[in-house]
């Protein structure tokens, strides 16, 4: 009766995580965002949004002001803004009522409110501990060399 329960500590788990980062409201970023912890997102990212390493305990949260153009891979996931794009998540996904999803959706566990949108596929990952490939973890450093001729990037 008041024991505890671990489904209903994971759930409250989301709701009383430590936001360590915050793109407010009027502010855009034109690029990808790597955050550990927890990332209330009140404005909007025009790149892909991703944990840091190990996936394990962080939080994403969009507002109904908040907007992703891009992909998105967490653990925890609540929204309640608009994403174009894909969403991972590895752990657990909230959608609120103004929630908007363009892209498709890969969650272990699912709660949706009435009035949220999918617009894409839905896959349930069972137990899916770890994220999927993430583009932003490829070696990037032969991705930044640029070759001015021909004879340049034959030696190369």
């Amino acid at each position: 009766m008041f024991g505890s329960n671990k489904e209903n500590n994971k759930s409250s788990k989301i709701k009383s995580s430590k936001i360590d980062t915050l793109v407010g409201q009027g502010v855009e970023v034109n690029g990808d965002i790597k955050f550990q912890g927890g990332l209330h997102l009140d404005g909007v990212v025009n790149g892909n949004i991703c944990t840091a390493d190990d996936a394990e305990g962080t939080v994403l949260v969009i507002s109904d002001h908040g907007r992703v153009e891009g992909d998105v891979y967490v653990a925890y996931a609540v929204i309640n803004g608009e994403v174009i794009g894909n969403v991972y998540a590895s752990e657990k996904l909230e959608l609120s009522a103004k929630a908007r999803i363009s892209g498709n959706v890969e969650y272990n566990l699912l709660e949706m409110a009435s009035g949220a949108e999918i617009n894409g596929q839905m896959l349930h990952a069972v137990k899916a501990r770890k994220l999927p490939e993430n583009p932003m973890d490829k070696d990037e450093s032969q991705d930044n060399i640029h070759h001015l001729d021909e004879s340049a990037a034959a030696k190369s």
